[in-house]
C-alpha cells in the first residue's frame, strides 16, 4: 500500500506539474509563481558588503539584513554615505512587513555594534511585502520591495483538477496510544494433540494433514501390540488438521499422530513493556492488522500472563480473535493499537497535509488563490491528527489532501529562503 501511494503521489505530481506549467510564461524568481496570468515581481539583487539588500537614494544607501546564525531571526541595519558607513547613532530606521493573510510586523531598531538592531524576531515564513523608512542628516527616506518564500499561486479551476483538498487549523481529539506487537495461536480450547491410546501398528490412515474434519471423524485405527485388537482416532472437535505424521504400517508408541486446529477461534499472545503496563489493561479495545497483506480486526484484551520473558523483558496479554471468515492464521504476526487516552487540543491539522520544507514541518496555507507555507512546531501526532503548537492561526484554511502538489510547484518556482 504503502509503494502504490508513493507512485500515485509521483504521478499526481507530475501530471499537476505538467498542468500548472501551462499556466505560467513567467521565469522562476524569489517572487511568488505566478500559475495564473499575473506578472511576477522581480527580486532585488543588489546585495551589500554584509549579504544584505542595498536600498538606495541619492548618497545614502541602506543594507538590510537577517541575522540568524545561533540565534532567532532578527532585522540588522547597515547605513553608508557615499559608500562609506555610518555609526547605528546617526540613522534612524522602521520596517513594516505586510503578509499574505493581512498580518502586519513593525519593526523598531537600536543601535548595536556597528548596525541597528530590530527589537522583535522575524517570523517565519520570511515571506512578506516589505515597507522601509529611514531618516539621515534631516532627510526621510522610504522604499518597498517584495521577500517572498514558499509562496505560489493557483487558480481554483486548476485546485479542482490537482485535487487540492482544503480545511481549516481548529480544535481536534487526539488519540494517545501504544503499539504492540503479537503473534496468532489457536485459543486454549481450540487444538487438539492426538496420540496412540495403546503402542501398535497403523492399520489405516482415512484423514490427512490439511483436510477438515468434524468432531467424530475417524482419523486412523490401530492395532494394539498388547492385546492384538483394533481401535480407533476420533477427532474430538470440528477443525483443521494441522499436522499429521500417521502413515499406514507404522509402529507407534505415545508420539503426537494429528494436531487439529479451530481456525475460527484463534488467539492473540502481545507482547507489552513494563513502562506500558500502566495504561495498557484488560477490557481496552486493541485494533488489530496483519503485518503482511491488509488484515484488519478489533478486539478486546483479555487478561496478563504473571510471567516477564527475560529475553524481551515483556508481559504477554491476551486478546480473543473471531475469525469467522478464516483470514487469519497460527503464527501470524500482528501490529497492535491501544487507545489509551483521548485529549482535546486547540489546534491541530491534518496528519495527511504535513510536509517538508527546508528544515521544517509545514502545511501550506490557503488564501484566496494564494498558497504559502506555515511553519509548524507540533506536538502529539496520529495517522489522522497533529496537534499544532505554533505557526498557523486558528480558523486558517489549509491544504489537507495533496500537499504535495503545491510543495512540487513552489519549488518549481524557486520561492526561496532569501532576504
Amino acid at each position: 500500500m504503502i509503494k502504490l501511494k508513493l507512485f500515485h503521489n509521483m504521478v499526481m505530481t507530475a501530471f499537476a506539474s505538467f498542468i500548472l506549467a501551462g499556466c505560467s510564461d513567467s521565469p522562476p524568481s524569489n517572487s511568488a509563481s505566478s500559475l495564473n496570468d499575473e506578472e511576477a515581481v522581480e527580486e532585488v539583487e543588489v546585495r551589500g558588503p554584509n549579504g544584505g539588500i542595498l536600498l538606495e537614494n541619492d548618497n545614502f544607501t541602506l543594507e538590510v539584513t537577517i541575522f540568524e546564525t545561533g540565534m532567532p531571526p532578527q532585522y540588522r541595519l547597515y547605513a553608508y554615505e557615499n559608500g562609506e558607513a555610518i555609526s547605528p547613532n546617526d540613522f534612524q530606521a522602521t520596517i513594516i512587513l505586510g503578509r499574505l493573510d493581512g498580518e502586519q510586523n513593525i519593526f523598531k531598531f537600536k543601535p548595536e555594534g556597528t548596525y541597528l538592531s530590530g527589537d522583535n524576531v522575524v517570523v517565519e515564513p520570511h515571506s512578506f511585502n516589505v515597507n522601509v523608512e529611514a531618516s539621515f542628516k534631516g532627510k526621510n527616506f522610504m522604499w518597498q520591495y517584495p521577500s517572498y518564500e514558499g509562496r505560489t499561486q493557483i487558480n481554483s479551476k486548476m485546485a479542482t483538477v490537482v485535487g487540492l483538498g482544503v480545511d481549516t487549523a481548529g480544535p481536534a481529539v487526539i488519540e494517545e496510544t501504544v503499539e504492540l506487537l503479537g503473534d496468532i495461536e489457536f485459543a486454549p480450547n481450540a487444538r487438539s494433540v492426538l496420540k496412540a491410546n495403546y503402542p501398535g501398528k497403523i492399520l489405516s490412515v482415512f484423514k490427512f494433514e490439511g483436510q477438515q474434519v468434524k468432531k467424530g471423524d475417524v482419523l486412523a485405527r490401530i492395532e494394539s501390540n498388547a492385546s492384538l485388537q483394533s481401535y480407533e482416532i476420533i477427532s474430538p472437535l470440528d477443525g483443521v488438521i494441522v499436522s499429521s505424521t500417521a502413515n499406514e504400517g507404522d509402529v507407534v508408541n505415545e508420539e503426537e499422530l494429528f494436531v487439529i486446529g479451530d481456525l475460527s477461534r484463534l488467539r492473540i499472545d502481545f507482547h507489552v513493556y513494563a513502562g506500558d503496563h500502566v495504561v495498557v489493561q484488560p477490557g481496552q479495545t486493541v485494533k488489530t492488522k496483519s503485518m503482511i497483506g491488509d488484515i484488519n480486526a478489533e478486539t478486546t484484551l483479555e487478561n496478563y500472563l504473571p510471567v516477564v520473558d527475560m529475553a524481551t523483558q515483556t508481559t504477554i496479554i491476551h486478546a480473543e480473535l473471531p475469525n469467522p471468515d478464516l483470514k487469519w492464521f497460527p503464527g501470524m504476526k500482528v501490529e497492535g493499537t491501544v487507545v489509551t487516552n483521548l485529549v482535546e487540543v486547540p489546534l491541530a491539522v491534518k496528519t495527511e497535509a504535513l510536509q517538508r520544507f527546508r528544515d521544517f514541518t509545514v502545511v501550506f496555507a490557503q488564501i484566496g488563490d494564494m498558497y504559502e507555507v506555515r511553519m509548524l512546531e507540533i506536538g502529539r501526532q496520529t495517522s489522522e491528527w497533529t496537534e499544532v503548537l505554533s505557526g498557523i492561526k486558528p480558523g486558517q484554511a489549509y491544504v489537507s489532501e495533496n500537499s504535495f502538489i503545491v510543495k512540487a510547484d513552489v519549488e518549481k518556482s524557486g520561492a526561496s529562503h532569501d532576504h
